[in-house]
């Protein structure tokens, strides 16, 4: 393994665990521990928990923190509560997507932003260039914080018998002990599942995982959580997301808020747009991959995530169609190395638990 990657603080609990540990985004991180169906099911039935370490955070903080944010994210920054979570866009001035990303708002003044691990760089640059405008200061925090997401129906469970304060509710955000480790526990997640993510003090990682491995969490890999985020249709940057769409083809109109005037407001709203993401499902057998082309009655397009459920027991998938082929139960066609399958447009989310009676 090359010297040049970067370890999580949990590196050495993988290896004794006896993870599969691969290069990912500049970082050795765990694919798998058992294996991805197990993982991926223990997910959706009890609690499972993933390192997300690599994930980069960005404090930001001064008297113009919130304007400052509100010119270059897409949300509104300012329906942040305090203590609260809100998911946005970082865009080019031409519309293009350069990440997607969590803002926590931990005081009224003071921010912090989770990065996609391969982007930390380019975006803490991208803050820096746009800071100078106000009066703010922006920090990097990628070496103080490591991440764990703690995820499925048992997660807040499990969580709650380790907490010595009430866990914080969806989109929200509480500083509490966690195993007896001050932790800022997030309501946020990319599976699907109820459950928290947690920045811990990098030191004290090992800890905090001991104890929630102890309380009967099982560790998953980022193979399991690729499955279950693509299983609900949450957005892969790099894959689904890049700086050559605008959020509006990636179906993320929801988190724009133009009347904001962020960094490429201009440039999303005069666009024009031949092609849109849409999930879809095989209906003949085969597991669909990224760069497949996609066939459709009026053009063709690509496919950007792909993977075979756990959950539903077929290939799945996202991928960019012509805009009059976008509407669910449409049939497309994918070309997996040379094979052509049979498949259709679905609604979000290609799985969704079963009702409670």
């Amino acid at each position: 393994m090359a010297s040049s990657l970067r370890k999580s603080p949990l590196h050495d609990a993988h290896l004794l665990a006896g993870a599969d540990l691969v290069p990912f985004a500049g970082w050795e991180m765990p694919i798998a521990y058992a294996g991805i169906r197990p993982e991926h099911e223990a997910v959706r039935k009890s609690v499972g928990i993933f390192d997300v370490s690599h994930m980069g955070e960005i404090e930001t903080v001064g008297p113009q923190a919130e304007p400052f944010l509100q010119r270059i994210l897409s949300n509104d920054v300012t329906k942040i509560a305090e203590h609260g979570a809100q998911y946005s866009v970082l865009c080019r001035e031409d519309g293009g997507v350069l990440d997607d990303l969590f803002t926590y708002r931990l005081g009224e003044d003071r921010f912090l932003t989770v990065t996609n691990a391969a982007n930390h760089a380019k975006d803490l640059a991208w803050f820096r260039a746009q800071a100078h405008r106000f009066e703010v200061e922006v920090h990097d925090q990628l070496d103080e914080w490591a991440m764990i997401a703690v995820q499925g129906p048992d997660a807040r469970e499990t969580l709650a018998a380790l907490a010595d304060a009430a866990l914080p509710g969806r989109f929200r955000t509480a500083e509490i002990g966690i195993a007896g480790v001050g932790c800022l526990v997030c309501g946020t997640g990319y599976t699907g599942e109820d459950g928290c993510e947690l920045l811990v003090p990098a030191a004290a990682a090992p800890t905090v995982w001991g104890a929630l491995i102890d309380a009967g969490a099982v560790p998953a890999g980022l193979g399991a959580r690729d499955t279950l985020r693509l299983e609900v249709c949450f957005h892969l940057y790099g894959n689904d997301l890049s700086e050559d769409r605008d959020p509006v083809e990636a179906g993320l109109s929801w988190c724009l808020a133009p009347e904001t005037d962020f960094i490429g407001s201009g440039a999303i709203a005069g666009r024009e747009r031949s092609q849109v993401l849409v999930p879809f499902a095989f209906t003949d057998p085969g597991i669909p991959r990224p760069g497949n082309e996609i066939r459709t009655a009026s053009g063709s397009g690509v496919v950007t995530s792909g993977t075979h459920s756990p959950s539903l027991g077929i290939g799945i998938g996202m991928g960019y169609v012509p805009v009059d082929q976008a509407e669910p139960g449409t049939r497309i066609e994918v070309d997996v190395r040379g094979r052509v399958r049979a498949a259709e447009v679905r609604k979000k989310p290609l799985y969704a638990k079963e009702p409670v009676a």
